[in-house]
């Protein structure tokens, strides 16, 4: 596991960014198709703006979706459908394909319909951010490590909810949906390359926490330490409780 810090987030989206595209192009260079794996939140905002400006041929990758709220329409502001279409998706080049998770219909129809899909496109590049609470994807504290299925459904805890209102998704805490579909720690961990995109100090305490405890599933984001090739990109801020950084 690496860690690379940037002097601001603007700075740490654009070495993410960079480094994201350099990852995708090695994989169609070597079998002519990328799988990838994209995350939303605040904390994506700078990374997917630089990876849109890369020289990429699109028609060659094929897009997956980390998470989505159950029973959220996509009209919300605060849906990730609408987050990776208006941030991503119309941004580039028509994909090879995007499978996005439709959280308005039967949930564990939804997630056997992805688990036969993803199952058959090892991913190559996984970007991701972590949560005020230390969670991966929707994987909160404390988070099964062992479950075997790409996707399933998940109950919200209330750290995670917070973040959600705090960041300006809904309009009240009682808005943010208790449930959503989440890729399982399992199968983001089988991603070749994990780029961590994590801006903010409101993230300083589960940086700190995922970097330097043993790992643990309090701390769902420190089973990345375990990664075989994870960076995590950081700003002075998120980083500033680090103590390779004081």
């Amino acid at each position: 596991m690496n860690v690379i810090i940037g002097e601001n987030a603007a700075r740490l989206g654009e070495m993410a960014g960079h480094k994201a595209a350099e990852l995708i192009n090695a994989a169609i260079r070597d079998r002519g198709q990328a799988n990838i794996i994209l995350a939303t939140g605040a904390s994506q905002f700078e990374t997917l703006n630089t990876l849109i400006k890369q020289d990429v041929d699109w028609s060659k990758v094929v897009m997956f979706h980390l998470d989505e709220y159950i029973a959220l329409p996509e009209s919300s502001p605060a849906s990730f459908r609408r987050y990776l279409k208006e941030r991503f998706i119309s941004k580039v080049p028509p994909l090879k394909a995007v499978y996005l998770i439709d959280g308005e219909v039967d949930p564990v129809a939804e997630c056997e319909r992805l688990n036969g899909i993803i199952d058959k496109h090892p991913i190559d590049v996984a970007l991701v951010g972590i949560g005020e609470n230390g969670h991966l994807a929707f994987n909160d504290p404390p988070a099964d490590f062992d479950i075997d299925v790409p996707y399933i459904i998940v109950t919200l805890d209330r750290e995670c909810r917070q973040q959600q209102f705090n960041e300006g998704w809904f309009r009240s805490i009682e808005e943010v949906p208790t449930q959503a579909i989440s890729m399982s720690i399992k199968q983001i961990l089988k991603s070749t390359h994990i780029i961590c995109s994590v801006p903010d100090n409101r993230k300083a305490r589960a940086v700190k926490n995922s970097l330097e405890e043993k790992v643990n599933n309090l701390v769902p984001a420190s089973i990345l330490q375990l990664h075989q090739s994870c960076t995590f990109y950081l700003d002075n801020l998120s980083a500033s409780l680090l103590m390779r950084h004081n």
